[in-house]
């Protein structure tokens, strides 16, 4: 219903003298979880959107059929779904054909789209309800519509963090309005944007100065006893009523884009929300303000509450006698919890006061895909199961191309096959391999190997049902790269190719020379230490001072001098000095800073200072090597002589210190080393 007062537009017409306005029941703390779409904030707005009859829809929008026109759509023998003209003459699912016929001559019976062996896509079939035995049914058809429907909801409401949708089935929707609806507010009423008071969150706001709404066509629900429609609105009316503006919005894009209706329930949480989409159908939305929830909620059986049907909907039936959410409301939660057990009895207590704390999923990506079929008569043999199997493995591959599964999007991790005979239903399951592409050929290979598994088990046959499922989808990998696109080719690979220009600025080595090579020269560890380093040396010092080219002549490498001239080298120029000119010519196009050494009383860059110091400081412990052997040598002489003198007065003679010494075996890789006569002190 409409409120039955005049429309006044929802903002201040002349603002009451201060100190007047009276106080709201929020506070600025409520007002903040209503952006951040708090579950237990008072003012919060989750909305509903359940399609009509959307199978019914789906096959009259594809078919161009008038909406005042009786249409049910078949399924074998039986009806899955019927429009709402068709349900005026008495039709319902639990009628068969033949009954149906005869309520409404004019009803028109379209039967789904089916798996055909053989065929690559689904098929609608005009004899399809005759071969129940050799078709399979496919929803792919409402899928694809449920997608579109989906786009042009998130289409219409703005951008994420602001949107939150959930998919809560393939014909309805979830929608938590609280931060779109906090922004509207904060720009209608900029009273409501600034600190709070004394920065207490816990101060009251101010009562909204809109004391009329427009709830436009809207079905309103009647307010409880203890309320009465002459109270001014609160923040939570005024959230209700932009909440019903935001879901209009949406409505009316689904009919106009896609020419489908559907009916929407507006309240405080996603129970009551949903509910209120099936209060009133078709093409209707119902609004359950915080002060009419009781009142709603009275006039309901609990079995029909979302998680309070099924088997525990019947155990509180038996131990309290009702199905009726106004008899069970006088049960107190002591009773509730001793029947039913202390969290199963608090969360029925809450929940039919219509309080509930779930939040809107925004993840609508779905987690697993199955196809299955129910054979009656039964089937036998593996050749009936494998013809089966390979119509699952195309269903399947069909509904993974539109997850993006070609694009790597997405890709399922396990495939899984259920095998009933009798009452016994049988399991297997394999991981899909990670490195190759999923195709119908890899899901009907790895169920068929799954079957195999199943069949030599024994006792396979006669199958009553069989089911082909992939579990485990994900979104793929989104920043991999290829090892080629880490390769360059072409002339982007010559531009990167180095070149050497010497100090006349010709350029001497190209894209195909190889630089010479050196003949290795044999000597020890620390002799080739100092070859490198003194060598280096010699470079750094060209490169700093130009004008002292007789330094070249000076250097202590032995490189220099055993070197052989490089193959192929017409004018007999080394690559070392090659390389030394092209040092030179670049310290003439930039100043280099410089140091000069004060043992070598040579200049050098700066930046080789660390490493000639660290030379120096080798050559004093080559030094202090060369040194002990000497001493260790005229002490062994000494030791020799001594030896010798004790010697001529004994009998046996006795080897001394130093022969012992050299007559152990030398280890592999060792040499004696000639050291040059030492002078006597």
């Amino acid at each position: 219903m409409s409120s039955s007062q005049p429309f006044l537009a929802s903002s201040p017409i002349s603002p009451p003298a201060a100190g007047h306005r009276r106080k709201s029941r929020f506070t600025y703390k409520h007002l903040a979880q209503l952006a951040v779409s708090s579950t237990t904030c008072p003012l919060r707005v989750i909305a509903h959107i359940d399609l009509d009859a959307f199978y019914a829809q789906c096959e009259g929008v594809r078919l161009g059929i008038p909406e005042e026109q009786p249409l049910a759509v078949q399924q074998w023998q039986g009806l899955i779904a019927i429009n709402y003209p068709a349900r005026k003459f008495g039709l319902n699912r639990h009628i068969t054909i033949t009954e149906a016929r005869k309520l409404c001559p004019d009803l028109i019976m379209q039967h789904v789209a089916t798996w055909k062996e053989g065929d690559e896509k689904w098929a609608y079939h005009k004899d399809a309800f005759a071969h129940i035995a050799t078709h399979k049914v496919s929803l792919d058809p409402y899928r694809l519509e449920s997608r579109r429907i989906l786009a042009c909801v998130k289409d219409v409401l703005p951008a994420p963090p602001l949107q939150r949708v959930e998919k809560a089935s393939v014909d309805e929707v979830f929608l938590d309005l609280s931060p779109q609806i906090h922004s509207i507010l904060l720009e209608r009423y900029p009273e409501i944007s600034g600190p709070a008071p004394y920065d207490d969150p816990t101060e009251l706001l101010h009562r909204p100065p809109t004391t009329v709404l427009d709830w436009n066509t809207d079905a309103l629900v009647d307010l409880d006893a203890s309320e009465t429609e002459d109270d001014d609105p609160d923040w939570d009316d005024i959230a209700m009523l932009l909440g019903s503006e935001i879901v209009r919005s949406v409505r009316t894009a689904i009919r106009e884009r896609l020419k489908y209706t559907c009916s929407a329930g507006i309240a405080r949480n996603k129970m009551i929300a949903k509910l209120g989409s099936a209060h009133k159908k078709p093409n209707q939305q119902t609004i359950i303000r915080n002060r009419a929830v009781q009142q709603f909620m009275d006039g309901f059986k609990f079995t029909k509450i979302r998680n309070l049907g099924g088997k525990l909907g019947d155990e509180v039936v038996n131990k309290f006698g009702t199905d009726q959410v106004k008899e069970l409301l006088v049960a107190p939660i002591e009773q509730l919890k001793s029947k039913l057990g202390d969290d199963t009895g608090t969360w029925v207590y809450h929940t039919v006061r219509g309080e509930d704390w779930s939040e809107v999923n925004a993840r609508t990506q779905i987690k697993s895909m199955l196809s299955a079929k129910s054979f009656r008569p039964t089937i036998n043999s593996s050749e009936q199961a494998v013809r089966w199997l390979r119509i699952f493995a195309a269903d399947i591959q069909s509904r993974l191309v539109e997850e993006g599964v070609l694009e790597n999007k997405r890709r399922p991790k396990v495939l899984s096959l259920h095998h009933r005979q009798g009452a016994q239903m049988r399991s297997r399951q394999a991981s899909i391999p990670s490195g190759r592409p999923i195709d119908e050929s890899l899901l009907f290979d790895i169920g068929r190997n799954l079957l195999g598994q199943i069949v030599i088990d024994g006792r396979a046959w006669p199958c009553s049902n069989l089911q082909l499922s992939v579990g485990g989808l994900e979104d793929g990998p989104t920043s991999n790269r290829g090892i080629g696109s880490f390769l360059v080719r072409g002339e982007e690979a010559k531009a990167m190719v180095p070149s050497i220009r010497d100090a006349d600025g010709d350029e001497w080595m190209k894209e195909n020379d190889q630089p010479t090579k050196r003949r290795k020269i044999d000597s020890g560890a620390i002799q080739s230490f100092f070859s490198r380093q003194e060598s280096h040396e010699e470079e750094l010092s060209d490169a700093a001072d130009v004008h002292h080219a007789d330094l070249e002549a000076d250097s202590l490498s032995p490189r220099d001098t055993n070197s052989a001239k490089p193959e192929g080298n017409e004018d007999g120029i080394t690559l070392d000095e090659r390389a030394g000119r092209s040092a030179r010519a670049s310290s003439q196009q930039a100043p280099i800073t410089t140091y000069c050494c004060d043992a070598c009383r040579k200049n050098f860059p700066m930046v080789a200072k660390e490493e000639h110091e660290d030379w120096h400081l080798a050559r004093k412990l080559q030094a202090k090597e060369k040194s002990i052997p000497r001493l260790e040598s005229r002490s062994d002489s000494h030791r020799s002589a001594l030896s010798s003198r004790s010697n001529k007065k004994s009998t046996v003679p006795k080897a001394s210190d130093s022969n012992a010494a050299m007559q152990k075996k030398m280890e592999k890789g060792q040499k004696t080393l000639a050291f040059p006569a030492i002078r006597d002190f």
